[in-house]
C-alpha cells in the first residue's frame, strides 16, 4: 500500500513539474532572467515548493492555490502575473492534488500527459511562428507602434529594466507629459 502512495506521489510531482513548465508566465521570467542568475534552479525550485505547500495543506481553497505561487513569482522572480493564467494553472494543480489525494494514478499520468502534449503543440506553433517572422523582417511597414510600460520609482532593477544613457544626441527623451500618474513611464518606439 505505501508503493501506491508514493506512486501516487511521484505521479503529482511530474503534474506539478509539467503544470508549471507548460505555464508561459513562468517560462517568460526563467528566459528573460527576471530572476537573476539563478532563474532556471528557482524554477524547479517552485516545483518543489508547490508540492510541498499541498502537502502541508490538504484541503486548500482556489484563491488559497492561487496566492501561493502568485506570491512566489512576485517574492522571488520580481513578476506579477496579470494574463489570467495564475486560475488556470492554480486549477489545474488543485484538480491534480484531488486526484492525487483519492489515489487516482491514471487521472494524474493523462492530466500531466495531456499538459506536456499542449505544450509541445505551442512551443512548436511558436517555432513557425517564429521562423515566419524571420522570413518577413523585410516588410517593416506591417508592425505597428508599440507601447511599452515600465515603473518610475526611481530605483534600478537589477540591470533588467535600466535604461541605457542616450549617447546619440538625437535620442528620445522622456517628456513630462509622458509620466503617468501612477509612477509609470511611457516608452514609444521611434519610426
Amino acid at each position: 500500500m505505501a508503493g501506491a502512495a508514493e506512486d501516487a506521489r511521484a505521479l503529482f510531482r511530474a503534474g506539478v513539474c509539467a503544470a508549471l513548465e507548460a505555464w508561459p508566465a513562468l517560462q517568460i521570467t526563467v528566459e528573460n532572467g527576471f530572476g537573476g542568475v539563478h532563474s532556471q534552479e528557482k524554477a524547479k525550485w517552485l516545483g518543489g515548493a508547490v508540492e510541498y505547500y499541498f502537502m502541508r495543506n490538504a484541503d486548500l481553497e482556489l484563491d488559497e492555490v492561487e496566492d501561493f505561487p502568485g506570491e512566489l513569482l512576485t517574492n522571488e522572480f520580481d513578476t506579477i502575473v496579470e494574463d489570467g493564467s495564475l486560475p488556470q494553472v492554480s486549477q489545474q494543480l488543485q484538480t491534480m492534488f484531488h486526484h492525487f489525494q483519492r489515489g487516482d494514478g491514471p487521472a494524474l499520468r493523462e492530466m500531466a500527459s495531456r499538459i506536456t502534449q499542449r505544450k509541445r503543440k505551442v512551443t512548436a506553433t511558436a517555432l513557425k511562428t517564429a521562423r515566419e517572422t524571420d522570413e518577413d523582417e523585410d516588410d517593416v511597414d506591417s508592425v505597428e507602434d508599440m507601447e511599452v510600460t515600465a515603473p518610475n520609482d526611481g530605483a534600478a532593477t537589477d540591470g533588467v529594466c535600466s535604461q541605457p544613457e542616450p549617447s546619440d544626441p538625437d535620442a528620445q527623451t522622456i517628456k513630462e507629459e509622458d509620466i503617468v500618474e501612477d509612477g509609470w513611464t511611457i516608452v514609444w518606439r521611434k519610426k
